[in-house]
């Protein structure tokens, strides 16, 4: 028998919440129910601002989480349901999907947990013109939506059903890259590609390859593995010492997950701080302003290299509605987040080549524009990170710490008058970064010390985890005085 149940209902029942764009949660709780239920609500949602009738292609596509099948088949059969068509893209990136969806303009989602444990997964949703954004996720809250009587005991459909045909959203992806940058751009470079569980590791090869470059496949794996690109395992940072030691490698390029968040590895086997790509991207595009979240690395105002520069909080939505803003003013907009993932909010040109906005997260773009912008000056990716001011960030998280705790370390450091906040951080930290003389809540608790380091404390929007974002002159001491405050916190 059919039942009407409120999506607000389904996450408090089964703790499978939305965060930043989308729904995630613990792999059991995401039965084809929930998924389902979710994929109907968002299709109301779409259907309420005129971007979704029966009939109209919804476009699918997942990361290779062991999972993922399973939840796509619940979303397709959610999207049949509503009367929609599948547009299945398979097995590909989360912009690749997104950009099909752009240009057809019709609504997406991705199948994916990004870079956290493969015990948990997520959707991520995207409307026909751009990202869900924050409105649209309150929005999708308050859908109430009719669950046919597909499902047995446990949540799961009775009679799953597949995706349909294969749409070949790949070769456009690739193209993307190839036209812009053209065939001789990493020429003469020797570059690894760090494959591991990624579901873009076989396009990011051929975009590689078609630029010119010598590629060696690098640590394919058929378990999923949880690559962070802001909290970079020390077995990854060992394996790219390694690699480029041994195999004599001008840069290792990876992503997350669901490729949508880069990893690029210099000369050393240095894997490159995500916030820094972000500059060096905008700058090798010639970008004029730029919106990056409160946590990246400060670097970027004081290279003096942008017209406007828009902080926000953390997340890929606050990034997009601050690119938004700046379009009226300036002609070329783009955003970046620390985890690397670079947002392009103008079409742009350069060398002779022109580049589609694409305004949402993208993990190949920074990494080819780097490495094209270095290999045309005749230098390499450290020279170049080394042009900008020495600020240097550095990003760890307590793993299981739970969301309420986060929280409540937070509203006690916050508590009372400005004066109060600077004198509880200062006591609290003071033997390790010194005298706290200014602080920022945009996101979370970031706090300015008079030695110059910067420590940023947030509660992760999609885990059970406190991350902790700490900057200072030199690499080495970005990274002791963030080992040292989460040890503290650890240990309190």
């Amino acid at each position: 028998m059919a039942r009407t149940v409120s999506i607000a209902a389904i996450m408090a029942d089964s703790g499978v919440a939305f965060g930043t764009s989308g729904a995630r949660g613990l792999v059991v709780a995401m039965t084809d129910e929930v998924c389902f239920a979710y994929v109907c609500g968002f299709l109301q949602h779409m259907a309420d601002i005129g971007q979704f009738t029966p009939g109209r292609a919804v476009a699918i596509a997942g990361d290779l989480r062991p999972s993922t099948p399973r939840i796509l088949a619940a979303c397709a059969a959610a999207i049949r349901h509503m009367g929609g068509n599948v547009a299945n893209c398979g097995f590909v990136p989360s912009p690749a999907v997104a950009a099909y969806g752009f240009a057809q303009e019709i609504p997406s989602l991705m199948v994916t947990g990004s870079h956290i444990p493969d015990d948990r997964n997520g959707i991520k949703f995207n409307r026909a013109d751009g990202e869900v954004l924050k409105p649209d996720e309150l929005a999708m809250r308050a859908q109430t939506v009719t669950l046919p009587d597909l499902f047995d005991a446990d949540g799961m459909l009775i009679q799953p059903d597949d995706c349909g045909p294969l749409i070949d959203v790949a070769t456009p992806y690739v193209a993307r890259y190839v036209d812009f940058f053209g065939s001789d751009a990493l020429r003469g470079l020797r570059l690894g590609v760090y494959e591991h569980s990624a579901v873009g590791r076989d396009l990011l090869v051929e975009i590689v390859r078609t630029l010119g470059a010598e590629v060696l496949r690098l640590g394919r794996s058929k378990t999923f593995i949880p690559v962070d690109t802001e909290a970079v395992r020390p077995e990854d940072q060992a394996l790219a010492l390694d690699w480029t030691r041994d195999l004599g490698l001008d840069a290792i390029l990876s992503t997350d997950g669901d490729s949508d968040r880069p990893l690029l590895a210099d000369e050393t086997g240095a894997w490159m701080r995500g916030d820094v790509l972000g500059i060096l991207c905008a700058q090798a595009l010639g970008i004029e302003a730029v919106a990056t979240p409160v946590s990246c690395n400060s670097a970027l105002d004081l290279s003096g290299a942008f017209a406007a520069i828009r902080r926000t909080r953390i997340g890929s939505p606050f990034v997009i509605e601050a690119m938004n803003a700046l379009l009226s003013d300036f002609s070329s907009v783009c955003g970046y987040e620390a985890n690397g993932g670079f947002l392009l909010g103008t079409p742009v040109q350069s060398q002779g080549g022109n580049l589609a906005a694409l305004p949402t997260r993208d993990a190949v773009l920074p990494m080819l524009a780097v490495l094209a912008a270095a290999r045309r000056q005749g230098t390499t990716l450290s020279a170049l990170q080394a042009q900008l001011p020495a600020r240097y960030t550095f990003s760890e998280r307590l793993q299981n710490y739970p969301t309420a705790q986060s929280q409540a370390l937070l509203a006690r450091l916050q508590e009372g008058t400005p004066e109060d906040v600077l004198a509880r951080t200062s006591a609290m930290f003071g033997e390790l970064a010194g005298k706290a003389t200014a602080f920022d809540t945009t996101d979370g608790l970031r706090v300015t010390f008079d030695r110059g380091d910067i420590i940023h404390l947030r509660p992760s929007g999609n885990a059970p985890e406190l991350r902790c974002y700490t900057e200072s002159a030199t690499p080495e001491r970005a990274a002791t005085l963030g080992g040292e405050v989460l040890e503290m916190i650890r240990t309190s």
